[in-house]
């Protein structure tokens, strides 16, 4: 459990700075920024196993590539789920799905 609150935590702050290095994406307060965190995991758990099997054709084509389009659609949906988060289009959401995975992956080496 203290796990999962670590976890959330991490990805709060990562989805701040993430706020900050990205211009079109704007995260009112920590709540929201917490709140983000619980739903884009909700999300990557139960919606991109679906959309991963379903574009299986698409993501062998284009030699894996196409799952930066399926986070940035998850980081897309999780900001419209949540008020306070908003996410100005599908190239941020790119953007700050591409840095949010950069710095995860950073973190999680140190930790």
């Amino acid at each position: 459990m203290i796990e999962i609150i670590v976890q959330i935590l991490i990805t709060s702050v990562l989805l701040l700075v993430v706020a900050k290095i990205v211009s079109g994406i704007e995260i009112q307060d920590w709540g929201a920024a917490i709140f983000t965190a619980i739903v884009l995991g909700i999300v990557n758990a139960v919606v991109k196993p679906i959309l991963i099997v379903l574009t299986i054709p698409i993501t062998v084509l284009t030699l894996g590539l196409f799952l930066f389009v399926i986070n940035a659609l998850m980081l897309w949906m999780a900001g419209s789920l949540v008020s306070g988060v908003r996410i100005k289009g599908f190239w941020y959401a790119l953007l700050g799905s591409v840095v949010l995975s950069i710095l995860n992956t950073l973190v999680y080496m140190f930790i």
